[in-house]
């Protein structure tokens, strides 16, 4: 199998069998929801993930992030996850594949336990959804037709030129961005994948987007190619982004143990890049130790 094929090919790819046993109304650390009449209406998500094993996980099939190839979930993400879940006792991991403006919805819902998509923290999204540390940093980048015949190097540029067109994902940031600095003539894509197919389409002059997963994604194509990454300013203000894994707000239990994991990996550039460097990520991505998710959730930091 290509590069091409093996990342781009994995978005069409069959995968419901994997959610087989998934935890739909699993309790939560504020009380349970649903019982097996064996005690289990008393037990947070954390404890019953401990007791069984066992913990689902919804993910967007953004690469490198998380996604599922040959019938396994692999991506910086789920690299991350199986040490932190691992080191908690809970060694099986299932994965729910799902459109991104489904990933909070359905985890308040109890289809899933934890959110792995790299998520960036948002103020509107911490007021449905509790976030953990920072997990990962992030720069955005633009794809366009090999040689980008438009000239284009980010969302300002694309503002000033007034005659391109610019593929979003629906509920990412960017799409934030650009209706921010009022860029007409956008149009939205449900996944990463399509974002790329558009612009090798001509449907649109460029698609935005995080700039280690286009990056990863576009490598080895040779219709397309990406822009030097950057951080997009906004009123002046630089857009600081850091993704990190979502859980319901009422699982502070679960919340508190993913995080005291979390720190013995990102205090470590050495141990952080053995588990996300294979996917693309350097230690550009590490998050600085005084970054916290308060200031993000707060909006403070712009």
């Amino acid at each position: 199998m290509t590069k091409r094929m093996t990342r781009l090919g994995i978005a069409t790819a069959a995968i419901g069998t994997l959610t087989v046993g998934l935890l739909a109304g699993c309790a939560s650390d504020g009380g349970g929801t649903s019982g097996d009449g064996g005690g289990s209406e008393t037990m947070t998500t954390l404890e019953k993930a401990q007791e069984e094993g066992t913990i689902t996980l919804a993910i967007a099939s953004e690469q490198p992030y998380s996604w599922v190839e040959d019938g396994e979930p692999t991506g910086a993400t789920i690299a991350m996850h199986k040490e932190i879940f691992g080191n908690l006792g809970i060694d099986d991991i299932k994965i729910e594949e799902v459109d991104w403006n489904s990933l909070i919805p359905g985890l308040a819902a109890g289809r899933w336990d934890v959110v792995s998509a790299g998520m960036s923290i948002l103020p509107d999204r911490c007021a449905e959804a509790a976030f953990s540390d920072p997990e990962i940093m992030y720069t955005t980048t633009l794809v366009v037709p090999a040689g980008n015949p438009k000239g284009l190097s980010d969302l300002d540029s694309i503002a000033a030129a007034g005659d391109v067109t610019l593929a979003v994902q629906s509920g990412a940031i960017e799409e934030g961005y650009a209706a921010d600095l009022g860029i007409a003539g956008t149009v939205t894509v449900d996944s990463a994948t399509a974002g790329i197919e558009i612009v090798q389409s001509g449907r649109a002059d460029a698609f935005a987007l995080t700039a280690v997963s286009m990056n990863w994604m576009t490598e080895g194509m040779d219709d397309v190619e990406t822009t030097g990454a950057f951080v997009q300013e906004i009123d002046g203000v630089e857009q600081i982004g850091a993704g990190a894994t979502v859980f319901r707000q009422e699982d502070t239990e679960l919340l508190e143990a993913y995080n005291a994991e979390l720190a013995k990996i990102t205090a470590d550039e050495a141990t952080y890049l053995d588990l996300v460097e294979p996917f693309g990520f350097t230690a550009e991505n590490l998050p600085p130790a005084d970054l916290t998710t308060e200031q993000l959730c707060s909006g403070e930091l712009g």
